[in-house]
């Protein structure tokens, strides 16, 4: 099972001042989930809107948008999950409606970011 998380949409899930450090913030999530992922053994990917800067996160993949405006993010996990060997085995965390919507017509299953940051911070 792959989580492939909608990055801006869970750190926008809580509102704690992120948006005065953008980058801090990434590089937060980034690195819970690479704590989550080494405790569980999961397969974590993040995809994150914005410019791209180093993130320090082993064991999980960290991807910025391949372009810039709405839905970047969100059209690059679609891409993700279409080109899937198994979209089943694929976990989008995300409350877009949106791109829950797309994203299960593929075969994937969406999961809330509260749910996420409950199994990354328990």
């Amino acid at each position: 099972m792959l989580w492939l998380v909608d990055g801006m949409n869970v750190i926008g899930s809580r509102p704690d001042g992120w948006w005065r450090d953008r980058e801090g913030a990434q590089r937060r999530l980034a690195e819970a989930l690479a704590a989550w992922a080494a405790r569980s053994g999961e397969d974590v990917a993040v995809v994150f809107d914005g410019r791209p800067h180093e993130i320090d996160a082993p064991g999980v993949e960290v991807a910025f948008a391949s372009r810039r405006g709405p839905n970047a993010a969100d059209d690059d996990i679609v891409a993700r999950v279409r080109a899937s060997a198994d979209p089943s085995q694929v976990r989008v965390v995300t409350s877009d409606r949106d791109l829950a919507r797309r994203v299960e017509e593929l075969g994937a299953e969406v999961v809330g970011p509260g749910a996420l940051r409950e199994r990354v911070e328990g």
